[in-house]
């Protein structure tokens, strides 16, 4: 699924142009090699001894070709860039998948086994990612308003909208709770930290609750229950699944544990 565009200049030019690529609207790209390294690990897209990143293949829609991994939408999108530019959405567990040497027999197989139509790998991969929301308060359902019962306490007024800001902010952040949820692409539920007393420091906005993925990187600090720790990190409206807790931390950095 593909075409090559001629351009008209002095010397005809071509290019070509993927028409099944899902290209990313807002995406983030990796801070450092180390935060690209952590990230493929959490993907299991490289071992935890890796200590450098490596070439990682497309083979979809008969190809086989070299791409790199520059950056995610979200926990379950990566984006990767093929040798013409183009970006390309795809779960990172699908990409996991193409680095087998036998990639496209074992699909092949699956299809003539009769898998079902529409729940093969590409068809999940051509599915839109599910991408970041803005920086906007998630999306709560506000109850009627009712008639205070007699002798009932006044009602209070709506909660102010937390304006998140768009870069890496500094954060304080205490362990509340350690948990799973589920990732229906994974034989593994992912780990995740939640949050209580979570903060903005330079502008001193409580957040209250939040999340984050239990990453390689927060796992080399063995934090327990009821730690403090001081970092910077982008804060996004994304609330967790199965559980009541409305903003995301993504890829704190810098992190160091506060005393208690």
């Amino acid at each position: 699924m593909w075409y090559t565009v001629a351009k008209a200049d002095r010397k005809a030019e071509t290019e070509l142009v993927y028409l099944f690529v899902i290209e990313p609207g807002l995406f983030f790209t990796f801070d450092s090699e180390a935060e690209e390294l952590d990230r493929c690990k959490e993907w299991g897209l490289l071992s935890d001894k890796a200590s450098k990143t490596k070439t990682f293949y497309y083979k979809g829609h008969g190809l086989n070709e070299a791409c790199r991994i520059v950056g995610f939408v979200d926990k379950m999108t990566a984006v990767i860039e093929f040798g013409n530019k183009q970006k390309h959405c795809i779960h990172p567990s699908y990409l996991k998948e193409m680095q087998a040497s036998n990639y496209g027999q074992r699909y092949a197989a699956k299809t003539e086994s009769g898998e079902e139509a529409g729940l093969t790998p590409e068809a999940i991969e051509e599915a839109p990612p599910a991408l970041e929301p803005a920086a906007e308060e998630p999306a709560l359902q506000e109850p009627k308003e009712q008639a205070p019962a007699a002798g009932a306490p006044a009602k209070k007024g709506k909660t102010k909208k937390i304006e998140l800001p768009e870069e890496k902010v500094k954060m304080v952040a205490t362990v509340k709770e350690f948990t799973t949820v589920p990732n229906h692409f994974s034989d593994n539920d992912d780990e995740v930290i939640i949050y209580e007393a979570v903060s903005i420091v330079d502008t001193e906005t409580e957040l209250g609750a939040a999340w984050s993925s239990h990453s390689a990187t927060l796992k080399k600090l063995e934090l327990a229950v009821g730690d403090t720790i001081a970092f910077e990190a982008k804060v996004i409206a994304k609330k967790l699944t199965k559980h009541p807790v409305p903003y995301k931390i993504n890829n704190p950095a810098k992190i160091r544990k506060e005393d208690s």
